[in-house]
C-alpha cells in the first residue's frame, strides 16, 4: 500500500531498550507502506524517565510535544522544550531525561539505514 492512516487508538505499545519511566507508542512501521523506511513513535516519559546512553545506527529527530527534556550528546547537554526538536545521524551517542515536572510527550522519527 502507497499509504497507512494510523488513528490515536490504534498505536502499538512496544518495550524500548534502554529506556525507563515511560509509554513508548509505534504509530507507523515501514512494513505498512511499499518501499517505506521510516518509523514513528510517541513516547510518554514521566518525571525522571529516559533512556540510557547509547547510540544506535539511524538517524532520528525528536519533537518535543509537552514538557521538556534534557538530551546529553558528547559536546553539551541542551534542554528541550515544546515545540524544539533535535535531528541526529547515525551513531550519535546520546543520553535522555526528563528533567521536568510534567510527563514529557516526544515524538520520535526513526530513519533506519538503506538496505544494500
Amino acid at each position: 500500500m502507497g499509504y497507512k492512516i494510523t488513528r490515536a487508538n490504534e498505536a502499538v505499545p512496544y518495550e524500548a531498550p534502554g529506556h525507563f519511566d515511560v509509554r513508548t507508542t509505534r504509530l507507523h512501521n515501514p512494513v505498512d507502506v511499499n518501499d517505506g523506511r521510516l518509523v514513528m513513535g510517541l513516547s510518554h516519559f514521566l518525571p525522571g524517565g529516559g533512556a540510557s546512553k547509547n547510540a544506535i545506527p539511524v538517524e532520528f529527530i525528536y519533537y518535543i510535544v509537552k514538557g521538556e527534556m534534557t538530551i546529553t550528546l558528547d559536546d553539551g547537554t541542551f534542554v528541550l522544550k515544546a515545540g524544539d526538536t533535535i535531528h541526529c545521524g547515525p551513531m550519535t551517542t546520546k543520553e535522555i531525561k526528563n528533567t521536568g515536572i510534567v510527563t514529557t510527550e516526544m515524538l520520535v522519527i526513526l530513519l533506519p539505514p538503506a538496505q544494500k
